[in-house]
């Protein structure tokens, strides 16, 4: 068994579940197994902050993180604070 935790944050508030997956569980699995609401809204996934996909091994101790969709693009952001200054 594998010990892995699946999050899911939003500005105001944090959803963690921390799972024990049988060997040569894959993302997709724990995300699954999490059932987090609003997990199949987000449009990626990573692992200790690296992007990953769903037929991934997981290993023990590993956080899945889902990634929300950008409310605002970050190059637009930087382009209007520079026009602001």
């Amino acid at each position: 068994m594998i010990r892995v935790e699946v999050v899911l944050a939003w500005p105001e508030r944090v959803e963690s579940r921390l799972l024990e997956l049988g060997e040569g569980a894959t993302v997709a699995e724990a995300v699954a197994a999490a059932g987090i609401e609003g997990s199949a809204d987000c449009p990626a996934v990573a692992v200790h902050g690296v992007l990953a996909k769903a037929e991934q091994q997981l290993h023990d101790g590993d956080r899945v993180e889902l990634l929300r969709p950008l409310v605002a693009d970050p190059k637009d952001n930087r382009r209007r604070r520079a026009r602001e200054r």
